[in-house]
């Protein structure tokens, strides 16, 4: 049923207990919000005490502090291919447990570290973790949820979830001087903590023992390749990763480039989260306009806006021949946080649209995928700083193109669907 809106629990006698036991819409999102933070704060949070880590464990090169936040990202990318296979296996909520006490123990590990090798470890760790709750999520979400509802709850989690981090540099920072930054790893523990009992206590099961897959690697394989197979996957993840990795070259030079560069000291946190906040109201925007416009044509716009802003300014920058002042740049700025907010939850939706009856390996395939391409790139363009913005005000340029070229290509076949009013009139078939 291509035009479901939310989707029956598979399995006879799981329908009515998961009706009685599960939470209502609002507090699914937000347990689903509060899981995929734990990427978003680990990452954030450490922004502001960079210097002051790279200070305390000696790293000879300022540039190799960004390291602290690649290295999270290596382990997610990593981590993803595990879990998402392996809870088509044993379950959704299993793999999710497993994945918060590994992220405790690689936040344990930071905390105590004494050498930048061990931080690094310890920040892998941390990402392999938490590639758990933010993969099988998805796969959770895929289970109850298809078509353009998907992409609204995506959208709603992604606006819960966006501020949240955006707070989380000023957390980070507070916690720093009132403790010193090797507590702010210990939050993150207490943080995973709630996590886990919240989640316990209220979501349940959504994968029920009749559809579990047996453990098969050559089950896993032929997952992998039906998902890489199909044009719609493949296009939508490769486009997914595009539009991350200048996202994630801004979260490796933000710190520099705005608390040094710019002279923002510590009024960096509160910048950061204006920013921030742009993601936000998009989501809360594209959550209520996706069900009437589709998920294509709204990424489609958001990717030619995004991408003719920051090539044009980049140009303007170019002629005029110097570094463009703070005002401009955050403007610049909000609208490509802006656009990204709206792509956010209709990439991922698109990619994981055919492949419900595999949602876990494919879950996994799409988010250890995006992640693949979006790190090195990223690394690239934040390693390439010297002093100047524009390196990262020109990756978002041309990785948006690049994401609306995987799009179309995608999308040869299936053009954008019809305009509808509600969810009652969404079309059976054909673009959801």
């Amino acid at each position: 049923m291509t035009g479901a809106v939310e989707k029956e629990p598979r399995g006879a006698g799981a329908q009515e207990r998961l009706r009685s036991a599960e939470p209502g819409r609002g507090e699914f999102v937000a347990i689903a919000a509060l899981m995929f933070s734990l990427v978003a704060l680990s990452i954030d949070a450490m922004l502001p005490v960079l210097p002051e880590i790279g200070s305390a464990l000696a790293i000879p090169v300022p540039n190799d502090a960004q390291y602290i936040i690649s290295a999270l990202f290596i382990g997610l990318a990593v981590g993803q291919i595990v879990y998402g296979p392996l809870s088509d296996v044993y379950g959704r909520k299993p793999l999710i447990y497993i994945g918060l006490g590994v992220f405790a123990g690689g936040s344990l590990l930071s905390a105590l570290a004494t050498d930048f090798e061990t931080m690094l470890i310890g920040r892998v760790l941390q990402g392999l973790g938490a590639a758990g709750p933010r993969i099988v999520m998805v796969a959770m979400i895929r289970d109850r949820f298809e078509g353009r509802v998907m992409a609204q709850i995506m959208s709603f989690v992604m606006a819960v979830f966006i501020f949240v981090p955006a707070l989380a540099p000023a957390i980070g920072q507070g916690i720093m001087l009132a403790a010193g930054w090797r507590m702010i790893f210990w939050f993150f523990i207490l943080l995973g903590l709630i996590n886990t009992v919240w989640f316990l206590t209220r979501i349940p099961e959504s994968l029920p023992h009749a559809s579990r897959a047996p453990l098969s690697p050559r089950r896993i394989y032929r997952g992998f390749k039906e998902a890489l197979s199909n044009r719609t996957t493949l296009g939508y993840t490769l486009a997914t990763g595009f539009i991350f990795s200048p996202f994630v070259a801004y979260l490796s030079m933000a710190q520099q480039v705005f608390q040094q560069d710019y002279g923002l000291g510590r009024w960096f946190p509160l910048h950061f989260a204006i920013l921030s906040l742009a993601i936000g109201a998009a989501s809360i925007l594209n959550g209520k306009l996706v069900i009437r416009f589709g998920m294509r044509r709204i990424s489609r716009l958001a990717l030619i806006l995004c991408a003719s802003t920051m090539l044009t300014f980049l140009a303007v920058c170019a002629a005029v021949g110097r570094e463009p002042d703070l005002l401009s740049v955050s403007l610049v700025l909000m609208v490509s946080f802006f656009c990204v907010g709206m792509l956010f939850g209709n990439l991922n939706a698109l990619a994981m649209e055919p492949m419900g009856h595999i949602a876990g390996v494919a879950s996994a395939l799409v988010g250890s995928l995006a992640s693949l391409i979006a790190v090195p790139f990223g690394a690239l363009v934040s390693q390439s700083y010297s002093g100047s913005v524009l390196p990262m005000i020109g990756g978002f340029g041309a990785f948006c193109l690049l994401s609306l070229a995987m799009s179309l290509w995608a999308d040869k076949e299936h053009p954008p669907g019809p305009i509808v009013k509600s969810e009652a009139d969404l079309p059976r078939a054909g673009e959801r």
